[in-house]
């Protein structure tokens, strides 16, 4: 079986008009429930992570802001990026939700699961929240592990946040498929950290086989290299080709092959969720994730 984490508390963080709603969940849950998928998925409790596990990643004094403007009822770090009064709750929970299916992975008691948490997190700096994002989730999960740990990300923006974080840690590899020139701007292929960053900038154009190529070929040589002992995704649907704000030509049996390759390297697999903004592809391009980790 394969675990599902995801919370009602997750639907309270919200903006009006935002792409970044709850909407995302709940068409991949409503998706999850009309094709049969819930029946196979094994529902995992969230819990709250501690200020110390989100403090691996972030410093203090950025845990106290994000708590204080939530408690004041909200407000915005940038243009993209919202706070309301459950933001800080849910932001705690989405980092106790990746900590959760990593325990429960660490200890046995399954070989996969998907996190349905937000907010997400992987433009999320030591001491900023930027890009719809306030705790680094999969970042502060990598650390937590104290274990070897290769970041898989497929989101269409590159994860500037999780790069930040791990490039000078031997420990973690991070390799990122993404859309170049894009948001945020970072991502070169000459970006390498410490030998443990290994990006793969895409144009808007790449067709489906030249990416799926370089992905899989990337992911293979990672792994025969670093020999990961637990993989952590970074799963974003928005490289999806109908993606409103993303879009990189994708089709939702992608996702299904992207999962397969990371299954494939035979050490426990946790996936968070991080971006997608097509409410009618979300739950297809998921059941697609969700039905190749249930086969890893």
């Amino acid at each position: 079986m394969t675990l599902l984490v995801t919370d009602p508390l997750y639907l309270e963080h919200h903006a009006p008009g935002h792409v970044e709603c709850p909407e995302r969940v709940r068409a991949i849950l409503d998706h999850f429930t009309s094709c049969g998928l819930m029946r196979k998925l094994t529902t995992l409790q969230p819990r709250d992570a501690t200020v110390g596990e989100i403090g691996l990643m972030h410093g203090r004094e950025y845990i106290e802001v994000v708590k204080e403007v939530s408690a004041r009822g909200g407000g915005w770090f940038d243009a993209d990026t919202y706070l309301n009064g459950h933001t800080y709750a849910a932001a705690v929970r989405a980092a106790g939700g990746v900590l959760a299916a990593v325990e429960a992975l660490r200890d046995g008691r399954d070989r996969t699961a998907f996190c349905l948490v937000r907010p997400p997190g992987h433009h999320a700096l030591r001491e900023r929240g930027m890009g719809f994002c306030l705790f680094n989730n999969v970042a502060i999960a990598a650390r937590f592990l104290k274990r070897r740990v290769l970041i898989v990300d497929w989101d269409v923006h590159h994860g500037n946040g999780t790069q930040e974080m791990v490039e000078d840690d031997p420990s973690i590899w991070y390799l990122s498929t993404h859309r170049f020139p894009f948001y945020p701007g970072t991502g070169f292929e000459e970006e390498k950290g410490v030998g443990n960053i290994i990006n793969l900038p895409m144009s808007g154009q790449t067709p489906r086989g030249e990416f799926m190529k370089r992905f899989t070929s990337a992911v293979t040589s990672a792994a025969k290299a670093f020999r990961p002992e637990f993989v952590l995704v970074s799963c974003g649907f928005d490289a999806y080709e109908e993606d409103p704000i993303g879009g990189l030509n994708l089709k939702p049996e992608d996702y299904r092959a992207m999962t397969d390759v990371v299954c494939g390297l035979g050490v426990p697999v946790v996936s968070a969720l991080e971006g997608g903004y097509s409410l009618d592809g979300l739950g297809r391009c998921a059941e697609q994730h969700a039905l190749g980790l249930l086969a890893g």
